[in-house]
């Protein structure tokens, strides 16, 4: 890796140590270890660009291993759905393994640490053991089963896996320290009974292994070099070196789990126990919810795999937890899709606008540019008609000299079109403006090059044809949570600060080159925002999700505040 360019964080700096003090860099190799009990949210995202990113810097293989050690909690769909996020992402794993390719290793280990006298099997009760094990300023006291036989254990160990007992009758725990200062190392579980099928093994094992008898293992089975958690872990690092002392043999890599911080995003909780609360709850419609924290929820609204790989590198890895301002996350997203969406216009709270100079039943085709920032210039034929739509706030009646927009007496440009002048207004019986009636110059055409092309004018308005208007469901997403930190109060439930307008589903008016748009499509509204096509889009009802506006807003909103 070069270290010229960029300075190391202290993950990286920890490789070059290593590689330095004799390791091999051939010997180098990653993993990402989700559970597959869920959706991957933008917390993963930051693992999977650390890991990945890794083995992109050193040339070295990152397995992706699915810890499938609760069968209760675990199904092929999230399987699934994460190796879907993380090829999204733009990723390549070298080997796709599991915790359960290896439950015969482990449960062959297990029986080696019976024999060794490390490892014994009880049946206190979960209350019994949590009360035996003290607290963390006093010591914990030994189980009455720990010094079952050998041979007890044995015979105890293999009915428990031929499933003679009940969930809960009987666990193995290893043998270490029930006065060690780490709670952790107070004889942990390593295996527990559960009766569920597993969604790879089936009915084959009535016993399965904790994670941290199975993470480090797994590690050393697959010969990974470097083993990185978040900050949580750092606890397990102690109990993840003991067990591994009990298997490990010279001459192989021996893995080394190393912590970094967790990031939390404001607004948003990032807890898959809470996620699956708001998907049972139906506080969402589902984990790829354009609202949720999720990387399937992200893609669903417009969020692109650039964005939130530039996002996890522009938050780097840091050794403490910190909040993240979800502004940070839509400034990376808008910052890509300024580059790569082409500008359309759609109009998303219409009032009738009708230039009564204009020849009734005449339409033209003018040239619109689609997207500025292209390396390659590209135009569209947008079409044009006496009567448009415009947005309604486009449009004064009565103005100050600060308004650059639509008003009675005062010239503005449409967009692409011609320059116009407001006239007059029609309204209902409550007084509401039905109509907004203006006249055009005619010589004014943008590009024409007429000196009344020329002319400067305040302001430029977008606008859709009438006849021509695509109707269009428009999904208005808003933070989903009101607080920026709704984990954060453990005395308050997060969900009481679900945000009751996160989502606003109105109708609008798009430009006829968007019929044909499909699933996954995103374009800049000019004026309104990024918008991407919902998969729940037809041919005969189009779908968009605002993905993020032009400007970011809250911090407005906030600084009020």
């Amino acid at each position: 890796m070069s270290t010229k360019e960029k300075s190391l964080n202290f993950i990286e700096q920890i490789i070059e140590d290593d590689l330095k003090n004799g390791l091999s860099q051939d010997k180098l190799r990653f993993r990402f270890p989700p559970e597959p009990n869920g959706y991957l949210h933008i917390g993963h995202a930051s693992s999977i660009c650390l890991n990945f990113g890794l083995g992109l810097d050193y040339n070295a293989p990152v397995n992706l291993r699915f810890d499938d050690t609760n069968p209760a909690k675990e199904e092929q769909e999230f399987v699934d759905a994460i190796k879907r996020d993380v090829e999204w992402l733009g990723y390549k794993w070298d080997q796709e393994v599991y915790a359960s390719d290896y439950f015969q290793e482990l449960y062959n280990w297990a029986i080696l640490l019976i024999k060794k006298g490390k490892a014994y099997v009880d049946n206190l009760s979960a209350d019994e053991i949590a009360k035996q094990k003290g607290t963390p300023t006093q010591p914990g006291v030994n189980s009455p089963n720990r010094d079952r036989s050998v041979e007890e254990n044995l015979d105890l160990f293999e009915r428990m896996k031929n499933g003679e007992f009940a969930e809960g009758e009987y666990i193995l725990r290893a043998k270490i320290d029930m006065a060690s200062t780490n709670m952790l190392m107070r004889d942990p579980i390593m295996y527990r009974i559960i009766n569920a099928s597993h969604h790879r093994t089936g009915a084959n094992w009535k016993i399965y292994p904790m994670y941290d008898w199975a993470h480090g293992e797994s590690d050393y089975i697959e010969q990974i070099s470097h083993s990185f958690c978040t900050l949580e872990f750092l606890p397990h690092r102690e109990l993840y070196d003991w067990f591994l002392d009990q298997i490990y043999n010279d001459g192989k890599v021996r893995p080394k789990q190393r912590e970094f911080a967790r990031r939390n995003l404001s607004h948003t909780v990032v807890s898959k126990r809470k996620l699956l609360q708001l998907v049972n709850e139906k506080h969402v419609t589902g984990w790829d919810d354009p609202r949720m924290s999720t990387i399937s929820g992200m893609r669903r609204r417009g969020y692109t795999p650039t964005a939130i790989r530039n996002f996890a590198d522009t938050i780097g890895i840091a050794k403490r937890d910190n909040l993240i301002d979800v502004s940070l996350l839509e400034f990376c997203v808008r910052e890509d899709l300024n580059k790569i969406t082409d500008r359309v216009m759609a109009v998303l709270d219409p009032v009738k606008l009708v230039i009564t100079n204009y020849p009734e039943g005449q339409e033209e085709w003018l040239d619109a540019e689609n997207n500025p920032e292209a390396e390659e210039l590209t135009f569209r034929k947008i079409p044009f008609s006496r009567e448009l739509y415009i947005e309604r706030e486009d449009f004064k009646e009565d103005a100050d000299k600060k308004f650059f927009r639509l008003t009675l007496g005062r010239e503005v440009r449409l967009k692409n079109a011609y320059i116009i002048q407001g006239e007059s207004v029609v309204k209902d019986e409550n007084g509401n403006i039905t109509e907004i009636h203006a006249t055009y110059d005619a010589d004014s055409k943008s590009g024409s090059g007429t000196e009344a092309s020329k002319r400067k004018v305040k302001g430029t308005i977008h606008w859709v044809s009438i006849p021509h208007a695509v109707e269009a469901e428009v999904r208005i997403y808003d933070r989903l949570f009101t607080h920026e930190n709704p984990d954060g109060n453990k005395e308050v439930d997060f969900k009481e600060y679900i945000n009751p307008d996160s989502l606003n589903v109105i109708t609008g008016y798009v430009e006829p080159s968007l019929k044909t748009a499909v699933s996954g499509d995103k374009f800049q509204f000019q004026r309104l925002g990024y918008f991407a096509v919902d998969k729940d889009s037809t041919t005969e009802k189009l779908v968009f999700n605002k993905t993020v506006g032009l400007r970011d807003t809250w911090a407005k909103v906030e600084n009020k505040e």
